[in-house]
């Protein structure tokens, strides 16, 4: 005679089935890190880029007892770098700094066997920083509506650098034009374009505040707007480009991903502590230095961001007809 199991005990028992594989995860995330973790940086060291991970990485060593260390993989506009993480073990210890350029090259991956938006999962926002309109001094426009109507009057006579096609400060520049109704002659660099825009070869440069700064500050080169929907701190009498261009916002940011599948308690532990390492006044006046802010959240939100900028470049690379270069 089959002995009668109380269903109500089944059903105690097969919730404990399914909850020891988190339990498991939970103790493993845990323990987690126990051997050095890889941040991979797809950008050459030194810029800005690189000097957020590294300052990232530092905060996420002394808070976790692990070395994490910075390895760039530049090239191919950030993708030899990605691609490395997104084919990478799902286990927490390889991890990628994201920018603008992993949204901007979504829309150009017809070739490419990976995507950061459907390979990476996102751990958190770590920091944001706005473009400059950065203009050469000798240019007759000196403020941003002066250079609007300029270039409307003048289509085509304007040189925009940038630091290559597809670029973040390209793709910049592109919406700007487009919502500023502007014609502007797109060239675009394989190296530093700042020798030629401080010399007057090139007009104007949507250029990173880290690179930009230093010439603005000392006069060399003149800043017309910030990018960004609100003024920077590290210029604030510098005005937004949406005070001339309602609704244009563009911005330098900065964030953590790891590989599809990672486990979320990994995941949670990596965004805990990265948002502990940002809430440190020495890391805000770190962040300050390269022009840019703290900008601490869930992983959830994160992914908002790279979801909506995937959207507005998918837009501008659409009407600017961008292909890959």
């Amino acid at each position: 005679m089959a002995m009668k199991f109380p269903r109500r005990r089944f059903l105690q028992l097969a919730a404990g089935t399914v909850a020891l594989p988190a339990v498991l995860r939970s103790a493993w995330a845990q323990s987690y890190p126990s051997k050095p973790v890889r941040i991979i940086v797809p950008f050459p060291a030194g810029n800005a880029t690189d000097i957020v991970a590294r300052l990232v990485g530092q905060s996420l060593s002394e808070q976790l007892g692990q070395t994490f260390v910075i390895d760039n993989r530049p090239g191919a506009g950030g993708n030899i770098g990605a691609e490395a993480v997104a084919k990478s073990p799902a286990d927490g210890y390889t991890l990628l700094l994201i920018s603008p350029s992993a949204a901007i090259s979504h829309s150009l991956s017809e070739r490419l066997t990976f995507s950061v938006i459907r390979d990476i999962a996102p751990v958190s926002c770590v920091g944001i920083a706005p473009f400059i309109v950065a203009l050469n001094p000798s240019f007759p426009a000196k403020t941003l509506p002066e250079f609007i109507a300029y270039a409307k009057a003048n289509p085509g006579k304007i040189n925009m650098a940038s630091a290559g096609n597809a670029s973040a400060g390209h793709v910049t520049g592109e919406l700007f034009k487009m919502m500023a109704g502007v014609d502007m002659l797109h060239v675009p660099y394989r190296s530093s374009f700042l020798p030629d825009l401080l010399s007057g070869q090139v007009q104007v440069s949507f250029a990173p505040i880290s690179l930009a700064i230093e010439p603005v500050r000392s006069g060399k080169l003149l800043a017309l707007a910030v990018t960004t929907a609100t003024r920077a701190e590290a210029l604030p009498d510098v005005p937004t480009v949406a005070d001339s261009v309602p609704g244009y916002e563009a911005s330098a940011w900065y964030g953590i991903g790891a590989p599809k599948n990672t486990p979320p308690e990994i995941i949670d532990r990596l965004n805990s502590a990265i948002n502990t390492g940002l809430a440190d006044p020495k890391m805000k006046s770190r962040f300050a230095d390269l022009g840019a802010s703290i900008n601490r959240g869930s992983a959830a939100d994160f992914g908002t961001l790279l979801a909506q900028e995937t959207e507005k470049w998918a837009k501008v690379i659409k009407f600017a007809s961008i292909k890959a270069g």
